[in-house]
């Protein structure tokens, strides 16, 4: 089976290219990123490109899986208008591609309390992705929202520290368990997991841990 991941040099999606490597099942990997990384394997080929002309790269986005964990932060983007580019407008428009191509299978890394009737801009945005993306014509989407990500990052983020410290310290005792940290490998196994379905599904946390067993 062909594999297409989008966001592979992030935390998630480097879990996910080496999990994917390792699995039987798939037999080629195409990592769409927008700069180089340094994983290598013979099952996996890198594309670099230019994610604001996607259009030009549609022959690429041709599998039968497209896994996207593609996503920045505030601090990364520097505005909201940057955030959304990425987060939403990319992501979308790599799904589009991918769904007119025929990719049967959709999975995409959401968030914990995504809704597109959030007032707040980071819930919201995830949402209105979700929502675009389950009005495309793939056989079956596999929506994970996880709660906050925990895991090797190549950049130090400080105030992520500091919040993941304090969320487990809540959850202890049983506070705010919905957005209760989760390993970026347990995503990346239960994102497999979900490409193996044949019913399209919204996974919340607990079935995100549960995916992932």
């Amino acid at each position: 089976m062909k594999a297409i991941v989008i966001g592979g040099t992030g935390m998630v999606g480097k879990q996910l290219l080496k999990q994917l490597t390792e699995n039987d099942t798939y037999s080629e990997i195409i990592s769409l990123v927008r700069r180089p990384s340094k994983l290598s394997h013979a099952k996996l080929k890198e594309e670099v490109i230019d994610f604001d002309r996607l259009n030009d790269y549609s022959g690429l986005i041709n599998a039968e899986v497209l896994f996207s964990t593609l996503g920045t932060t505030i601090a990364q983007a520097k505005t909201k208008k940057a955030q959304f580019k990425v987060d939403y407008t990319y992501q979308l428009t790599v799904a589009e591609i991918a769904a007119a191509n025929g990719i049967s299978s959709y999975v995409l890394v959401s968030s914990a309390g995504a809704s597109s009737s959030s007032a707040l801009f980071y819930p919201n945005m995830k949402g209105k992705l979700d929502d675009a993306v389950r009005k495309l014509p793939f056989k079956v989407i596999s929506i994970l929202r996880p709660g906050q990500l925990d895991g090797i990052r190549e950049e130090k983020r400080v105030t992520e520290k500091i919040s993941l410290t304090v969320m487990y310290f809540l959850n202890r005792f049983g506070i705010l368990k919905r957005y209760k940290p989760i390993q970026a490998h347990e995503v990346a196994r239960a994102m497999i997991n979900a490409a193996a379905q044949k019913e399209s599904a919204i996974y919340t946390l607990s079935e995100v841990f549960d995916l992932a067993k």
